[in-house]
């Protein structure tokens, strides 16, 4: 199953339970697989068991098997999270402080560019 992104949509039976159909979604959407398996589990017991149960059969029959050794790769990857990758919460902390302030300094100096009285001009200008 292609999507509007290039990608394609496995199962992947190594990592799953029972089918690799959840793994591949979470995989397909970025997300982490039980989140997938918790979502549908609940629907499940919440009364969509029929639906459930043939979304997840169909997806089955439909979707191939992840290639173990597949090269497709994403155009835009995503950045581990820091308790997965093993980073000191400290440095994620440090990480995100930098980032939060690089962003503050360029929204000051948007800001400063828009209050300007060259902006007024300018604007004034171009809708003559």
């Amino acid at each position: 199953m292609r999507g509007t992104s290039g990608r394609t949509m496995y199962r992947i039976p190594h990592s799953g339970k029972v089918a690799g159909v959840c793994a591949g979604i979470a995989e397909y959407f970025a997300i982490e697989t039980w989140l997938v398996r918790v979502l549908a589990v609940s629907i499940f017991l919440l009364g969509g068991s029929g639906v459930v149960f043939i979304i997840y059969v169909a997806l089955w029959v439909i979707l191939d098997i992840k290639p173990q050794n597949s090269t497709v790769r994403d155009d835009i990857e995503v950045k581990k999270k820091p308790w997965q990758s093993g980073e000191p919460a400290k440095q994620a902390l440090s990480d995100v402080s930098r980032q939060f302030r690089s962003l503050e300094v360029r929204l000051q100096n948007l800001e400063r560019h828009v209050t300007s009285d060259n902006f007024d001009l300018k604007r004034q200008i171009n809708s003559l």
